[in-house]
């Protein structure tokens, strides 16, 4: 059975992301996200699929660089443990790292753009669309902003 990693930033990136949870039985599978209050019964849910990262915003940018580091090689360590075959993202910053290592690793990596970008890309999606296998907008009117990648449709 194939080894994937479901992993975003917590809030509505999570909120997507846990969209495609009836494909969780599909794969063997490990879900990430940032620890927060709101996303600590995922544990309850998940179990030992269930891993965090610790949650770090860039309006606070001092502390945030500090914790990006430390969510890097958390990221390794996780991958290193997990060993997946791919990694499927909604994205954003937390997930960026993740999406380098697989891609450092050889193994899929799979960018879900976000739903809330309709016209203009994020951040994170403009630094790892160049290194995803398979790019998946949910607007049409994003495949003029990712030219190579696919309408997938909306999550929701």
């Amino acid at each position: 059975m194939k080894k994937v990693m479901f992993i975003s930033s917590t809030g509505g990136h999570l909120t997507e992301l846990l969209q495609l949870s009836a494909l969780f039985s599909r794969y063997e599978m490990s879900l990430v996200t940032e620890k927060t209050k709101s996303n600590r019964q995922l544990k309850q849910q998940y179990g030992q699929h269930m891993h965090y990262l610790k949650y770090g915003t860039k309006q606070h940018l001092l502390p945030y660089l500090f914790i990006f580091g430390w969510n890097c090689l958390k990221s390794l360590a996780l991958f290193l443990k997990i060993r997946p075959d791919a990694v499927i993202t909604t994205g954003t910053h937390t997930a960026v790292p993740m999406c380098f290592i697989a891609h450092l690793f050889r193994r899929k990596v799979i960018w879900i753009e976000t739903f809330a970008n309709s016209t203009t890309a994020t951040e994170a999606g403009r630094i790892v669309y160049p290194i995803a296998d398979l790019f998946i907008v949910q607007w049409e009117s994003m495949l003029k902003v990712y030219p190579r990648a696919v309408m997938g449709g909306w999550i929701f």
